[in-house]
């Protein structure tokens, strides 16, 4: 399987709007690409079922329609934790039904590309994470980084358990998600001096976030080589 599993310091960092630009970028390169939300939580009802609203963005940015099942086979309609959303749906979120489905987007595109639901080490049940699904599936990971007070400990502490998750890290994106932020740079300095992996870009603050904006802001060489 090849693609990127993106995952994130917390919730709301920017996981989202990462990987569409990667989606964006991969597309131009002249890949078959799709996008895979396995778990989320949040949903909307609609006539056809639950439906969230990043996973339908992830799945209109991909090479060509595929089922929504397959991009979101786990979706709860409580904005709360996963593992709770599902308990309390009497539902229990297995690894291989993730991995099913995406081998099966994976067998119609060149590259897939999977969102985590919150940051790493949420758990998706009593014996299961989000921190487990990169091996299973066999991605590299890409750690979005939200940049505010308290992100260098947080992102320190996710790299660490991504190394030791036996999970490869990709490489990292800064997200600035706090406009005022005091001693920016110097907190960049600091992540970019104590992380092991390429920084593939710096976004600015922006009051609203998108693939366009950010595709400027990094740099994806690495990626799609």
């Amino acid at each position: 399987m090849k693609g990127a599993f993106i995952t994130g310091t917390d919730t709301d960092c920017g996981k989202t709007e990462i990987a569409l630009t990667l989606l964006e970028a991969l597309g131009q390169s002249g890949r078959t690409v799709l996008g895979m939300k396995p778990v989320a939580s949040g949903c909307k009802p609609t006539p056809a079922g639950l439906r969230n609203r990043d996973a339908r963005r992830l799945r209109t940015r991909g090479s060509h329609p595929v089922p929504y099942d397959l991009v979101n086979p786990y979706a709860f309609e409580p904005a709360i934790a996963p593992h709770i959303a599902a308990d309390l749906a009497g539902v229990a979120i297995r690894s291989t039904v993730i991995k099913t489905a995406a081998e099966r987007l994976a067998a119609q595109s060149d590259c897939l590309v999977v969102e985590g639901v919150g940051g790493w080490r949420v758990p998706l049940g009593p014996t299961l994470a989000v921190s487990d699904l990169p091996s299973a599936l066999d991605l590299p990971v890409i750690l979005v980084s939200g940049i505010r007070l308290g992100c260098i400990n947080h992102s320190l502490l996710t790299v660490e358990s991504i190394r030791a998750s036996g999970a490869r890290l990709a490489g990292w994106v800064a997200n600035r998600i706090d406009p005022d932020m005091p001693c920016y740079d110097e907190n960049l300095a600091t992540l970019t001096g104590l992380i092991d992996a390429p920084c593939l870009g710096r976004v600015p603050w922006m009051k609203s976030l998108d693939p366009q904006g950010i595709a400027g802001c990094l740099d994806l060489a690495p990626l799609l080589a």
